[in-house]
């Protein structure tokens, strides 16, 4: 079975040890997650932080897709259907274009119930400070119902921590479920088996 793994920026990621992770199959992740991790493809559509990794150099040595690539950078464009889109759902997309059979999606923690910024890289260049609002995340929610639904035959699994709130728009989509992260830690950390 080929899996994929998305990494969102949501706080419960940090449970998830990305170097052991990278054992179980391709991780797709997005924006700020090239300062501390290399996935096996980033996304960035934002563009300040999008132009910030084009100019570093790092689509020269690894795979990052973008709205617009700067010529020479190295970038791909991100898939002309979602273009529109955010980086998570596009990392989703690629994902599911890059012939996954099961899609994890871990840090997805968006959700109207926090009170606070909920991202791995709040008060760091490109976000907001750890005290400000929360990202209003009704367009992730419609974008990923769109992509789930646009590859009925990939299972799409997204891993709740104590910081995910649930989404009952997920609910309807038959190839969604929900998975407890303490069973996907103990199923990647124990068994080895997904």
């Amino acid at each position: 079975m080929s899996r994929a793994f998305v990494l969102g920026n949501g706080v419960s990621r940090q449970q998830v040890d990305l170097e052991n992770l990278k054992h179980f199959g391709p991780i797709y992740g997005c924006n700020a997650l090239y300062r501390d991790f290399t996935p096996t493809a980033l996304v960035s559509t934002d563009r300040p932080i999008s132009e910030r990794i084009q100019d570093s150099g790092y689509a020269l040595k690894h795979k990052f897709y973008t709205r617009k690539p700067v010529a020479s950078s190295g970038a791909l464009p991100v898939p002309q259907k979602y273009y529109g889109y955010s980086s998570g759902p596009i990392a989703a997309s690629i994902a599911a274009f890059d012939n996954a059979v099961i899609v994890y999606l871990i840090g997805f923690d968006m959700g109207p119930v926090h009170t606070k910024f909920n991202n791995v890289y709040a008060d760091t260049e490109f976000y907001k400070k750890s005290s400000a609002s929360p990202t209003f995340t009704g367009n992730w929610v419609r974008q990923l119902t769109t992509v789930m639904k646009d590859f009925p035959k990939i299972a799409f699994v997204r891993v709740m921590g104590g910081t995910t709130t649930p989404v009952k728009e997920f609910d309807d989509v038959k190839n969604f479920r929900n998975m407890d992260i303490a069973d996907f830690l103990n199923r990647i950390n124990n068994t080895k088996e997904l």
